[in-house]
């Protein structure tokens, strides 16, 4: 199992509790699982880094257990129990120095945990209810942002718990003086600067600055008409990745505010969505159970696989996603990309004529009457 693990660029959760690899580079995907024990108990809804030289993989189950995957051994190598199913499923998952973790729950509560010991967490706050996301700071690990449904978004220093380091303000009344709504459903660092954009499920784009006095939106933009699930920095940081519950993605200019274009192909919800580090590439994955990697340059898609399982999220591997190649010996290949046939089906297929239609006896002598009965 080790010997596919190392292969695997793109990680993957599904809703049957299968944590799936893939190796573009052979154009397969295996599985990593006991899927003799399978069951919605052991859903995956969030995967991390456990270190910098992305050797293990942190699996978040719905039943409240992270799981550590070890890329090298191609196991499973630990299992810990952080929090109570009953708080709800995991909306966000990040690793902290020296093996600790940080955990959220849709309930709000947001906990850190020591590498060794104990059911007890270190750290333990309120981020308040129906929260989303939760997303660490990639140059500040100690800096992370939640947000949801009527929570807007706000920034915690997890060495001064106490209050968060910036709390949103609600948007300003609409031109009817009526209160605008707010469901933040993922949001993202901007490199560079303090700046977080966020994505809601009222299709709008929000970037915020906690360095700036003005606690609401810098700038607002809107995609669409239906809910924003996911988003992804590119790496310059000048747009963003967003996708919706209808299988748009579409990548928005962050100093403008527009949409430069969009990305083609899926059929189900966008779940997953992330930009590679250096690469000009997307990965995304959703309800229509593919992984799909487009280009952000000319926007074209590079890969397409098909993961038989509707899939919550994704990782990527920070080297080059193509890298690897196949090893002597090896035959397994639990699932292979799928090709684009259908166009080639299309037009092999003999063109079938319409007939006209024979006229019968009975509608000449239908007409001979019409007639006479006219004169």
């Amino acid at each position: 199992m080790g010997d596919r693990s190392r292969l695997c660029s793109v990680w993957l959760g599904s809703e049957t509790g299968i944590l799936k690899g893939v190796s573009l580079s052979r154009k397969q995907a295996f599985n990593f699982c006991n899927t003799s024990h399978l069951s919605r108990d052991q859903e995956v809804r969030a995967l991390c880094w456990g270190d910098a030289a992305e050797s293990e993989l942190l699996v978040g189950c719905v039943d409240a257990t992270v799981k550590t995957f070890s890329v090298e051994k191609g196991a499973f190598t630990e299992s810990r129990r952080c929090g109570d199913p009953a708080e709800g499923c995991f909306s966000g998952l990040a690793a902290l120095g020296g093996g600790a973790l940080v955990t959220c729950a849709e309930s709000g509560v947001l906990r850190v945990w020591r590498e060794e010991g104990g059911d007890e967490p270190v750290t333990q706050l309120d981020a308040g209810k129906n929260v989303c996301r939760m997303r660490q700071s990639p140059t500040n690990p100690n800096k992370v942002a939640t947000g949801g449904k009527e929570n807007g978004l706000k920034i915690w220093d997890l060495q001064r718990p106490e209050q968060p380091a910036f709390s949103a303000k609600n948007l300003r009344d609409d031109w009817l003086d009526l209160r605008r709504p707010y469901w933040v459903r993922d949001m993202a660092f901007i490199p560079d600067s303090d700046k977080v954009v966020t994505c809601t499920g009222y299709h709008q784009v929000h970037v915020f600055d906690p360095s700036s006095p003005q606690k609401r939106p810098v700038l607002e933009a809107e995609y669409g008409e239906y809910p924003l699930t996911a988003l992804s920095l590119t790496p310059d940081g000048t747009a963003v990745a967003v996708g919706n519950t209808q299988g748009h993605i579409a990548l928005l200019d962050l100093r403008k505010g527009v949409v430069r274009g969009c990305l083609k192909g899926l059929a189900g919800g966008v779940r997953g969505l992330q930009c590679h580090a250096s690469q000009p590439l997307v990965a995304s994955c959703g309800l229509d159970r593919f992984l799909r990697i487009h280009s952000l340059e000319d926007r074209k898609l590079q890969h397409k696989v098909y993961l038989k399982s509707r899939l919550n999220c994704l990782l990527l591997a920070s080297q080059d996603l193509e890298e690897g190649g196949a090893t002597s010996g090896e035959a397994e290949s639990e699932v292979k990309e799928e090709e684009d046939e259908g166009d080639d089906v299309w037009d092999a297929m003999e063109r079938v004529e319409e007939r006209q239609k024979r006229k019968t006896t009975e509608d000449k002598d239908t007409r001979k009457k019409r007639k006479k009965a006219q004169d």
